[in-house]
């Protein structure tokens, strides 16, 4: 196979393909990047919230603790100004909601990717793409519009809900526009508002305010009383207006750097692989950015598929085509959760009529007063309540004699805990035993032992 030019080709460079390209060049493997923007990234983000088992996976791989110094956690998510979720509950080490603009994510894990000997390729476009049983090429076009062929052993999409790799796969993305006419917003505020992530939905409006951290603020905003196309243009009156409707106030906004009107869809690929070729992040799924899961859902996408395609491209799984198709079997049905979860949460901002209002109340009410149902809903928003089936669990951070885990899980292999002379025996597993970190229970009265995958979800 020494003809090939790389053995991944990742298609995007947004968070997703970042962590997926920066995990794979950590395993020693080639990996180029192409991306159509020029090199630069943009502070013009829609992401604002790391969720809790974003920051886990982050973790594992070093780069928690610096992107928290970006942001500020929250403890306390409230919506429709009567529903309050404590994420104090959360179990795990970060037990909040992380505020920092997707910009902040970007270039940590560009930095890493970089440092691990990702090729970016920048102003590079995709154009089309064949593949057989051995590798998929790649057509694109390069920043003076030369043609250029890259040949890979597999190719993933990250490359957004306008895909060209799914375009050119050929497969549909079913869906409908949710929401249209979102109006966003780059401003100064004259009033500090009272919480760090301010958002509430009025009867005929809705509004979200988050900051940016250094004196401005997104604001994110719809008004059921005017749904125009994406092309009509945004003036600062308007931001205005839908704030006051759904907030109360407007802040006294002034001197806004940027507005733009745009529409949310949910959709979802039919299949997340067609032979050589994936798809992760929005460019598989996307939806409403309620709850603040889009940018989370593909950073969990590629943690969960990085690990599958080392093992596979170094030779250390038994089965590749079963392990490769796990990521279908196991990310897919989590796109479709987050689907229905994210879609729940924008109806219920835009109840409109007494019954749909009384529904939302009633909601609130449950999820306030029964522990229960918060938690599941809690789970499912931070991504700590995501399992693969019943034999295949998120692991939390346990503590080992060696350290924590999520710090073992940093070299990207499987994690064997067991008690302390034990056998070194291994179940059966899609590795090799000379790339698995050994591990020891702190509790010496604990006999069972534990496997666990890279992406921290036991095997």
């Amino acid at each position: 196979m020494n003809h090939l030019d790389t053995d991944v080709l990742v298609v995007g460079a947004g968070p997703t393909g970042m962590l997926l390209a920066g995990d794979l060049a950590a395993a020693g493997l080639r990996v180029t990047v192409v991306e159509r923007r020029p090199h630069g990234i943009s502070n013009m983000t829609r992401a604002f919230g790391v969720h809790a088992r974003t920051l886990e996976q982050l973790d594992a791989r070093g780069l928690a603790d610096e992107l928290i110094a970006t942001g500020t956690p929250i403890t306390e998510l409230r919506l429709f100004r009567r529903l309050s979720l404590d994420l104090t509950r959360l179990p795990s080490r970060f037990a909040y909601l992380l505020i920092t603009p997707q910009y902040e994510v970007e270039r940590l894990l560009e930095r890493r990717a970089q440092s691990t000997g990702v090729d970016f390729r920048y102003g590079t476009e995709l154009r089309g793409l064949s593949q057989d049983a051995d590798q998929v090429t790649a057509e694109l076009t390069d920043p003076d519009g030369t043609p250029l062929t890259i040949r890979a052993r597999y190719l993933v999409g990250t490359d957004g809900v306008r895909s060209a790799v799914r375009t050119a796969l050929g497969l549909p993305f079913p869906g409908d526009s949710v929401i249209r006419s979102i109006v966003l917003a780059d401003v100064r505020l004259a009033e500090k508002p009272e919480g760090l992530l301010t958002v509430n939905g009025a009867e005929d409006a809705f509004a979200f305010i988050a900051p940016f951290g250094d004196g401005w603020y997104r604001v994110m905003g719809w008004n059921r009383n005017r749904q125009v196309p994406d092309s009509e243009p945004v003036e600062l009156d308007e931001v205005r207006e839908i704030a006051r409707r759904a907030l109360g106030t407007d802040y006294g906004m002034h001197d806004a750097r940027w507005i733009s009107r745009f529409h949310s869809d949910e959709r979802q690929a039919p299949s997340y692989r067609v032979g050589r070729v994936f798809l992760a992040g929005d460019a598989a799924h996307v939806h409403s950015p309620a709850g603040g899961q889009g940018m989370n859902t593909g950073l969990q996408d590629a943690a969960n598929l990085s690990w599958k395609l080392a093992a596979v491209l170094r030779g250390d799984a038994p089965d590749p085509e079963a392990l490769l198709d796990s990521y279908q079997s196991e990310r897919h049905p989590v796109g479709a959760a987050v689907l229905r979860s994210s879609g729940a949460i924008v109806r219920l901002a835009m109840a409109h009529g007494p019954l749909l209002r009384t529904a939302r109340a009633l909601a609130a009410r449950i999820l306030n007063t029964v522990p229960a149902a918060s938690a599941k809903v809690m789970g499912m928003i931070s991504g700590l309540g995501i399992a693969y089936g019943r034999g295949t669990r998120r692991v939390p951070d346990l503590e080992l004699r060696e350290g924590r885990l999520y710090e073992l899980l940093r070299a990207g292999e499987f994690v064997h805990i067991a008690p302390e002379g034990a056998t070194p025996d291994l179940p059966a597993s899609p590795t090799t035993p000379d790339r698995v970190v050994r591990a020891t229970w702190t509790d010496p009265d604990r006999r069972s032992t534990l496997l666990v995958r890279p992406d921290g979800y036991t095997f």
